[in-house]
């Protein structure tokens, strides 16, 4: 059964940095396409950042870049996303996502081309 569980989230304050992990089991994260997407109250699920799995090119939305970094552990079988200069608008809960078809560097942030997803971690970012 492939399962993805999010962990790492947290309430810290404006600034601060957390560091997200998204671990699999059931499969193995290296052949799958990875993204990393957060909701806040409402219907919108934003990508944050993606990674491919041929090459490990990422891509970040313009609003985390330079902020967060999306990297991969093999032998762990997991991946992360490692967050700094955290602001309120980071709040959201996070889930990380999987698939294996071929998606393009440029679409790998939209939340419809992942089959498989994890249930979620909440990130609050307040003072």
């Amino acid at each position: 059964q492939l399962q993805l569980v999010e962990s790492g989230g947290g309430l810290v304050q404006p600034g601060g940095s957390l560091r997200l992990s998204c671990a699999a089991s059931g499969f193995t994260l290296a052949y799958y396409h990875i993204g990393w997407f957060r909701q806040a109250p409402g219907p919108e699920r934003e990508g944050v950042s993606c990674i491919i799995n041929s090459n490990g090119i990422a891509n970040y939305a313009d609003s985390v870049k330079g902020r967060f970094t999306i990297s991969r552990d093999r032998a762990k079988n997991t991946v992360y996303l490692q967050m700094s200069s955290l602001k309120p608008e980071d709040t959201a809960v996070y889930y990380c996502a999987a698939v294996l078809r071929t998606v393009s560097f440029r679409t790998c942030v939209l939340s419809s081309q992942y089959d498989y997803w994890g249930q979620g971690t909440q990130v609050t970012v307040s003072s």
